[in-house]
């Protein structure tokens, strides 16, 4: 007999109602975590984004900083939830207890337990920037043993003390293959394998296959980084098998503690994900690519797989990010994370309990870039719909001015480009002259969000723009 549509409405939304109840304003979801970040305009308030964090079933969420106002709204929730010791303030609290007592005092206590904490993060990748080397670097675990002082003398035992460290802090970097090859430097490491061994604490570490399969698309297949199979890896040094590339990425991570003398140390992930978005050179980021990633990550973490090296070992997991963030600097993915877009409308329908099965989600937009981009690519100043902040454009004008080789000589006076003499055209050329010039030493197309790359000729009458091709 055939069953009805709306029968088959009611019992979906019966499969998924369990992971969704909110009892006594406390959230019973258990999903994977999101990363708060807030480096955009005009994102929702606090109390808003709690309320978008409930609706895609976040069971956790990870904060930058120790907002008050956002860890006030997520008060009662029932949601775990992490925060940050800014990087700048870490040699400051190895220092001194008392500072370390302070922050605590000041970030962590006036909101718990209510708000639930359950990890405090010492910086965020720390072993990435070696201008702190010398400053930061050997004071990492000092600050941790003095924080987590703190929390003895209070008696929080439930707030756990570790950092967050991305893949580049193994040897071998972000694509450690075979994982059994990893390694990681001793010096800082050690010592911090030796504190979170001691206080049952975990390893976070930011994992992200999207850059490694960017950077290696015609070895790495798509779908073997968005766990949709795509063949499989055998580690020559262990047998172990792979079916996805960020159990690879996680145990070259076990791998490396292991080879310090700490293998049992536990592992998290303190950022995942996959960017809905980028520039037109950035292969694969795009929405449907975004939400196959994440989908099949929350449900797989919801089964508790472990790894290949930790068959069934829990790890708490975060996904990057909430929002995607116009105010990031760098390439268009850094601003191309979110599952919301900044207004609070979903990026794409996801379900990060996992329960959701992955069928019964709509269609997604088929994806456009994931052979790589091989046309001319300019970049100009962004249209934002006649909104310019003109004294911004013109010092972001006189920036590239002054930065590259002749970068604007020809819209000075008399030359091709001079006409029309406006601020806005002369951005324009200046942006793109520069980015063309710079751009293979790292330059951006971003000009503090001013600019935006297009794929249609800006040049007009004798005024020629050069392409990314030229």
């Amino acid at each position: 007999m055939a069953v009805p549509a709306t029968v088959w409405a009611l019992l979906l939304l019966a499969a998924f109602s369990c992971c969704h109840v909110v009892a006594n304003g406390r959230s019973a979801a258990h999903g994977v975590g999101v990363n708060y970040g807030r480096v955009a305009d005009d994102i929702p308030p606090p109390r808003r984004s709690v309320e978008l964090l409930r609706a895609v079933g976040a069971g956790s969420v990870k904060i930058y900083d120790g907002n008050s106002s956002v860890l006030r709204a997520l008060a009662g929730t029932g949601m775990r939830v992490s925060i940050m010791v800014p990087n700048e303030i870490i040699p400051g609290l190895a220092a001194s207890a008392a500072a370390a007592d302070r922050w605590v005092a000041e970030n962590l206590v006036p909101y718990y337990p209510e708000t639930r904490v359950k990890y405090l993060l010492v910086g965020n990748e720390l072993l990435s920037d070696y201008s702190i080397a010398n400053s930061t670097w050997p004071r990492i675990v000092p600050a941790m043993e003095n924080l987590h002082a703190s929390l003895r003398r209070r008696r929080i035992s439930s707030v756990k003390i570790s950092t967050t460290l991305a893949m580049d802090a193994l040897s071998s970097g972000s694509f450690p293959r075979p994982p059994s090859a990893a390694g990681v430097a001793g010096a800082v490491v050690r010592p911090l394998l030796r504190f979170l061994n001691g206080t049952n604490s975990y390893y976070f570490v930011d994992a992200y296959p999207y850059f490694v399969w960017a950077g290696n698309n015609e070895t790495v297949p798509l779908e073997y980084a968005l766990f949709q199979g795509g063949g499989r890896y055998v580690d020559p040094g262990t047998g172990l098998t792979y079916t996805n590339m960020l159990d690879e990425m996680l145990d070259a991570v076990v791998v490396a503690m292991a080879k310090l003398g700490y293998g049992g140390v536990k592992l998290g992930i303190a950022e995942t994900g996959w960017p809905n978005g980028g520039d037109y050179e950035q292969i694969g980021g795009n929405v449907h690519n975004a939400a196959i990633y994440n989908r099949n990550l929350a449900a797989r973490m919801a089964k508790n797989p472990g790894t290949p090296a930790r068959p069934g070992a829990k790890m708490p997991v975060f996904v990057f990010s909430l929002y995607n963030e116009d105010l990031k600097p760098g390439p268009g993915t850094e601003r191309h994370w979110g599952l919301y877009y900044a207004n609070g409308t979903a990026v794409y329908p996801i379900d990060l309990t996992g329960a959701r099965p992955l069928w019964s989600y709509p269609p997604l937009p088929p994806p456009e870039n994931d052979t790589p981009y091989k046309g001319p690519v300019w970049c100009v100043l962004a249209d934002r719909g006649g909104k310019l902040n003109l004294t911004a454009v013109g010092d972001a004008l006189a920036y590239a001015c002054g930065q590259g080789n002749g970068t604007c000589a020809t819209i000075q006076p008399g030359r091709e480009c001079f006409q029309p003499n406006t601020t806005a055209a002369h951005a324009s050329y200046a942006f793109n002259s520069y980015w063309q010039q710079l751009r293979k030493n790292g330059a951006t197309c971003y000009f503090n969000n001013l600019a935006e790359e297009t794929t249609k000729d800006p040049s007009h009458g004798s005024c020629k723009f050069h392409s990314s091709l030229d």
